[in-house]
């Protein structure tokens, strides 16, 4: 933008202000204005909850800062309910009209989420005026505050945001990058500056009493919650107790005027919170002296956004109750009790939090806001368009229904983390892998969610060519999973950062598609159970013979996860007492025998005593050794490699047997890339050691090429069917 062409020209900014809790982010801004009279003409417009006496006629605030009232709206209906405010608003749209006509301003600067807001960017939008909104993009839990705040960013032509993540959810919104300005919160500005002032004692002392000192008092301001109203009054009433019983000085506010109020303020008086010795209740503070009550106080408690915004810069610990705030960024300093249904809960909070001290946090602002927003308002070019410009993203043409469409083929996103790569495949419902898709996997967790949900992406996008129809994704991976949760819960060692992982939240997130998790040998069972040989056996086991050993079982059909999700680990099933030591940490392992690492390990060690090559043995000098050597090796009459070989197929067999004396499945399948190699010595030690009745259960290799992709494939395609998981 450019400049205003005429600098005597100056620009007519009218600032409305509905309620003490806005104020203190419009005064900053007000007071800025009228610092630069030559550039700026202001007028300020009040109405809502200022103009009331049950809420501190706060307007007289504004009167003692110096500033002349240009207009007063009486825009409130008393009753504090749901209807209150829908009438509430609608006068506040009758009267509005006139006095806009009157002030004719350039633009018109509003906070927000209030519904007074929502009734001045409304009249505002409609009379071609400019609207600058503060603190757009903001979310909290989903009240009727989140979505207020989104319809005044909707109407708003310019948009000052407090924080990084604010400004990316309103450009998520289409707003026009180059109209939102990063600025930080305006009350910043005078609470940075106002907080270290040597007056806190007196304050304290008027406020809260004489004999009470610093970090020895509690602040509590708690609001309703407009679409549960019953739940709110509730916590109130709870948070009371809690103080009553946690005996210390306590200042508590008024709640504000929402529906819900009037109930909560009936509560706070049949408990006698105004007359007991230990509370002092007051409708409104000066910011000033609320900010430095807030900093020196030993704990703050509610629901009011002060707790998780302005109460951070000065480490003051909080406790927020219930889910007003849910969504908001915070500082370490709060405590959240998002259940908030017992007195002893928050007591218990109380206890934690009381006389902390947290590093401050300047999420919300560094105290340079001001110069911001009028360096912003200098450039607004009035000669500019008014009507805005809506940034959509690209998005595809729409396609007439034809047979193709009707005929889509129903499908699923694998995606599977190995140690080395990372795969994303869409397969269909007969198991046809229709389109994979490799990467290496990245070595860090933030690289490789990135990746994963990139690969997805790019896998939906091709799969609309492809005339499937996506259902869901499902992930198989290392370690040890919660399924029902969708966590990875213990990671392999060849996967780093991959501990306490949650998978489900942000890939869901991502692509607004349900999302299955399950490690890589309980995906292998759900492959063979889909689409392999255990098709249509109740009971099977699946063994995974690779660079580990890993496997899953299906009993009576179901897969089992086990009562801390470890079952079927059957690499660790210990066959020697005192055998090589393991990944695990453990000693006599299977995995420690039969693995790929394992035989990879005893080929090298062979190699090094230049024990490995025999005659009519190809290798090359820069060539790593692998267990692929060890077994060439022992065909072509090794016999140190044959003894290795020998130990290997026995231990599987083995733990084979421990499977069948277990669980006696009907069916053993073996996969991965030494399954063929293990087939025939597995089964003849089944046939030797195990006993009668077991001894003719079959051992068969896999025909799957990808059971990791299919057995996450399966665990969407299954759902759609109604198949239990």
């Amino acid at each position: 933008s450019e400049y205003l062409e005429d600098p005597s020209e100056r620009l007519r900014v009218a600032v409305a202000t509905c309620n003490r809790a806005d104020y203190s982010k419009l005064a900053p801004i007000m007071f800025g204005l009228k610092s630069h009279p030559e550039e700026f003409e202001l007028e300020v417009v009040v109405l809502g909850s200022h103009l009331i006496d049950d809420y501190g006629n706060t307007f007289r605030m504004i009167e003692q800062d110096d500033f002349d009232i240009g207009s007063k709206l009486h825009t409130i209906v008393r009753g504090e309910d749901e209807a209150a405010m829908v009438e509430s608003v609608g006068l506040a749209l009758v009267k509005l009209p006139d006095v806009l006509q009157r002030l004719r301003p350039d633009i018109l600067i509003v906070h927000g989420d209030r519904f007074d807001a929502l009734a001045l960017a409304t009249a505002a939008a409609l009379m071609n005026i400019r609207i600058l909104h503060l603190e757009g993009g903001e979310v909290r839990s989903g009240t009727i505050d989140d979505s207020i705040r989104h319809a005044i960013s909707k109407l708003a032509h310019y948009h000052a945001c407090c924080t990084r993540r604010a400004e990316q959810y309103l450009i998520a919104m289409c707003e026009d990058h180059s109209r939102i300005l990063l600025t930080g919160c305006p009350s910043y500005d005078k609470l940075l500056s106002t907080h270290h002032k040597e007056d806190y004692k007196d304050i304290i002392k008027a406020w809260i009493g004489d004999s009470v000192q610093a970090q020895d008092y509690i602040v509590a301001l708690q609001h309703p919650v407009t679409t549960d109203i019953q739940h709110s009054i509730k916590i109130y009433g709870l948070m009371l107790d809690a103080l009553l019983s946690f005996n210390k000085k306590t200042l508590i506010l008024f709640p504000n005027i929402d529906a819900g109020s009037k109930e909560m303020v009936r509560v706070m008086r049949k408990k006698g919170i105004e007359q007991h010795p230990n509370f002092r209740a007051v409708k409104h503070i000066p910011f000033e002296q609320f900010i430095q009550l807030v900093c020196h106080a030993g704990c703050m408690i509610g629901n009011s956004s002060c707790g998780v915004r302005e109460a951070g810069a000065f480490g003051t610990p909080v406790i927020n109750l219930g889910t007003r705030q849910t969504g908001r960024e915070t500082g370490e300093n709060v405590l959240h009790v998002r259940d908030a249904d017992t007195h002893n809960k928050i007591y218990h909070a109380l206890e934690l939090q009381f006389g902390k001290r947290y590093p401050c946090s300047n999420i919300y602002g560094d105290g340079n806001a001001v110069p911001r927003i009028l360096k912003f308002l200098r450039a607004i070019d009035l000669d500019d368009p008014l009507q805005k410009t809506f940034c959509f993203p690209t998005v595809r043409d729409s396609i007439s229904q034809d047979i193709d469409h009707i005929l889509e083929t129903q499908s699923a996103l694998s995606v599977d983390l190995g140690g080395t790569n990372l795969r994303v495949a869409i397969i269909s419902m007969k198991g046809k892998i229709v389109e994979k898709y490799t990467q290496p996997n990245p070595k860090t967790f933030e690289a490789r969610m990135q990746l994963i949900v990139k690969m997805c992406l790019d896998a939906m996008r091709d799969a609309i060519t492809f005339n499937c129809r996506i259902l869901g994704v499902g992930v198989s991976t290392g370690g040890r999973v919660n399924p029902q949760e969708g966590v990875v819960l213990h990671s392999t060692k060849l996967i780093q950062e991959w501990s306490s992982i949650d998978l489900r939240t942000p890939i869901s997130g991502a692509l607004h598609l349900p999302v299955w998790v399950d490690n890589d040998g309980n995906c292998a069972a759900l492959a063979e159970r889909k689409f392999g040989h255990g098709k249509g056996v109740e009971n099977f086991v699946t063994i995974i013979t690779g660079t580990g050993i890993g496997g899953g079982i299906i009993h009576n059909s179901e897969l089992i996860h086990g009562s801390t999700f470890c079952a079927a680990e059957l690499g660790h099933i210990m066959v020697s007492l005192d055998g090589p030591e393991c990944s695990c940490g453990s000693r006599g392992c299977l995995e420690a025998y039969a693995s790929g690492m394992a035989l990879q390990r005893e080929a090298k060690r062979l190699h090094d005593e230049d024990l490995l090559k025999v005659e009519g043995m190809d290798m090359k000098l820069s060539e790593p050794i692998t267990a692929a050597h060890l077994i060439n090796a022992a065909r072509l009459g090794n016999s140190k490699a044959d003894a290795i070989l020998n130990r290997a197929y026995t231990a599987l067999g083995v733990g084979v047997v421990n499977i069948l004396h277990t669980m006696n499945p009907s069916l053993v399948i073996l996969s991965g890339v030494l399954a063929s190699y293990y087939q025939d010595p597995v089964q003849k030690i089944i046939n030797e050691r195990a006993l009668f009745s077991a001894q003719s259960i079959k051992v068969v290799t896999s025909d799957l090429e990808e059971p990791a992709l299919l057995g996450a494939a399966s665990m969407v395609l299954d759902y759609t069917t109604r198949r239990q998981y």
